[in-house]
C-alpha cells in the first residue's frame, strides 16, 4: 500500500465512517478491486488530503457537483458525511441554491428533497 492509499483510506475513514468503508471493503470483488484502489488513492489519498481548502469547503464542493450531474446514491452519502466535514445544513442548502442556478432548478430541486430526508433520517438516528 502506497503513503497516497494509506493516507486515502484513513480521510475516505474519517469522512464516511468506518461502517461505510467495511462494507465497500466487504463487497469489494477481483472486478472492482482496481476501482476501489484508485478512488482511495486519488479521491481521497490526493485530492482530499490536500490542506488548500478544508474538508468542509471540500464537503460542500462535492455536494454541488454530486447534486448537479445527479449522483443522487452518492449525494446522500456526502450529506452524511457533513457530520464530520464540517459542513452546515444551511451550507448544504447554499450549495444547492448554487446548484439551481448553475445546473438547472429541477436537479436542485431533487436534491433538496435528498437532502431534507437525509437530514431526517440522521436527525432520526442521533435520536436512538
Amino acid at each position: 500500500m502506497t503513503d497516497h492509499s494509506k493516507r486515502g483510506m484513513n480521510i475516505r475513514r474519517s469522512i464516511l465512517g468506518n461502517a461505510h468503508v467495511d462494507r465497500a471493503k466487504a463487497a469489494k470483488t477481483t472486478f472492482d478491486a482496481p476501482f476501489q484502489a484508485l478512488i482511495t488513492d486519488a479521491a481521497w489519498g490526493h485530492v482530499w488530503a490536500r490542506d488548500t481548502i478544508s474538508l468542509r469547503e471540500r464537503s460542500m464542493l462535492t455536494i454541488a457537483l454530486l447534486a448537479g450531474l445527479g449522483n443522487d446514491h452518492e449525494l446522500a452519502m456526502h450529506i452524511r458525511a457533513t457530520r464530520r466535514t464540517g459542513a452546515s445544513e444551511s451550507d448544504v442548502l447554499e450549495a444547492l441554491l448554487h446548484v439551481a442556478i448553475y445546473a438547472g432548478v429541477p436537479r436542485a430541486n431533487h436534491a433538496i428533497k435528498i437532502a431534507k430526508d437525509t437530514f431526517a433520517d440522521m436527525s432520526k438516528e442521533e435520536q436512538t
